[in-house]
């Protein structure tokens, strides 16, 4: 892409020029590389092990219908303004309350690179014990992903997914019908519960794990932005909208919960579980379908976590620094993770990090529906700190955060919900005379 130097990769001065969007294939074919995470896999296969198979795939049905209609919305706007995310969350929360919201997308999409990384780092370790898994860390999953992100790192992804892409599809056929020749074919699969049975609303508990996950929602914003106007329809519709995530979701939950059912495993259903059991079933064949899937979701990781740490280092005055500094940054960071080994901290900050993303999106919907017909604000006209988008998003964050540390596990799952419910409301009611103001000057027009 062209553009200046530092700001080629993320737009953190200026929204996505026209001349420098995307086709719809070349679009769609980076955007697709986010459906392969082996997480997608697990987390069918582990909801269905807790909850029963049938609500597992209810709730996998209502969060692909509920993810296909917001980011539907979420992409239109995108396309139409061209902003970022990081550029976007300054009309809601001001020049520099945004910081935030940027620093929450790039922790989040680094943990993700690192969590992704460390699946693959042990499937080379497990494969070839010769590369040390420090090793597989630095160089297997580091290096090379950096690498990947370099350059004109949009189109490089296009690039790179479409030729996994139909890799990715014959891998996971593959790893099915060699399950069903080693272990047989049961309808044991689409029976699955906890000890006890089913729990009669366990659907609702699926349903709310996704929202754990709407992050998702950011990765489409800031991939969406490269879209063609006349191409708003067909990427609302079809590449953020339900068909994206019945592949995603759907698809692979219903693998993962076969596979789990099917391949024996020790120690319980965990990413790492799964990818030694493929790596062993399909030997070197395995290893290639996990660096496929793993490498293509993880330059999303990877691309995202840096521009977005550029966006953030330029709201603080670093907007000098080339985007090859953020993007070594980055691995550095990701190295440091899996190195250092501080999941179960990630996993405390993922929850709470979780209940903010949330808020965002509740915050952005409801934004983008009371501003629409009015034109972009220009930065210049933003104040440092906007109180009102700030008062909304952290008191719909301290709400879900009690429940979620209620200590109740039933209120648990209404943490998200409840989110949302208060953030959407909430900036509606404290915008009110905002969107006053906005109708006026828009009739003045």
């Amino acid at each position: 892409m062209a553009g200046k130097p530092a700001n080629q990769h993320s737009g953190t001065d200026s929204a996505v020029p026209l001349d420098q969007r995307l086709s719809r294939g070349s679009l769609t074919m980076a955007w697709w590389g986010i459906c392969s995470a082996m997480f997608y896999l697990v987390v069918g296969a582990a909801l269905a092990m807790g909850f029963g198979t049938r609500n597992a795939i209810i709730g996998l049905l209502l969060s692909v219908v509920c993810y296909g209609a917001i980011n539907a919305l979420i992409s239109r706007y995108a396309i139409a303004s061209g902003l970022s995310v990081a550029q976007f969350s300054r009309r809601l929360f001001g020049r520099a309350g945004a910081a935030l919201a940027t620093l929450l997308f790039s922790a989040t999409a680094i943990y993700y690179a690192a969590f992704e990384g460390s699946v693959m780092a042990v499937a080379f370790n497990h494969y070839a014990s010769a590369i040390s898994l420090e090793q597989a860390f630095l160089l297997v999953v580091v290096v090379y992903s950096v690498l990947l992100i370099f350059g004109h790192a949009m189109r490089w992804l296009d690039k790179l997914n479409g030729v996994l892409l139909p890799l990715y599809l014959l891998g996971l056929v593959a790893a099915l019908l060699m399950a069903v020749d080693q272990y047989g074919y049961s309808s044991a699969w689409l029976e699955l519960a906890p000890e006890g049975g089913a729990p009669a609303y366990g659907w609702w508990n699926c349903f709310t794990y996704f929202m754990g996950v709407w992050v998702l929602m950011m990765y489409t914003w800031d991939y969406a932005r490269f879209g063609r106007p006349e191409d708003s329809d067909y990427h609302a519709r079809v590449n953020f909208g339900m068909p994206f995530y019945a592949v995603a979701f759907l698809l692979n939950g219903l693998a993962g919960i076969f596979l789990a059912a099917t391949i024996p495993t020790e120690g319980g259903v965990s990413e790492v579980s799964v990818v030694l059991s493929i790596v062993q079933l399909m030997g070197l064949w395995g290893l290639l379908f996990v660096w496929v899937t793993q490498t293509r979701i993880n330059t999303g990781n990877f691309f995202l976590g840096a521009t977005n740490l550029q966006a953030l280092g330029a709201s603080l005055g670093l907007g000098r620094v080339p985007y090859v500094v953020w993007a070594a940054l980055t691995g550095l960071t990701v190295y440091l993770l899996m190195r250092f080994d501080v999941f179960s901290y990630i996993l405390q900050a993922l929850a709470w990090q979780s209940i903010f993303i949330v808020a965002w999106v509740a915050i952005a919907l409801a934004h983008i529906l009371a501003a629409r017909g009015v034109p972009v604000a220009d930065d210049a006209s933003l104040p440092a700190f906007d109180t009102r988008g700030l008062l909304a998003w952290f008191g719909a964050a301290a709400t879900g955060i009690v429940l979620l540390k209620a200590g109740d596990a039933s209120l648990a799952t209404f943490s998200a919900p409840a989110t949302f419910v208060v953030a959407f409301a909430g900036y509606r009611l404290l915008c009110a005379g905002r969107r006053r103001a906005w109708s006026a000057s828009t009739d003045s027009l």
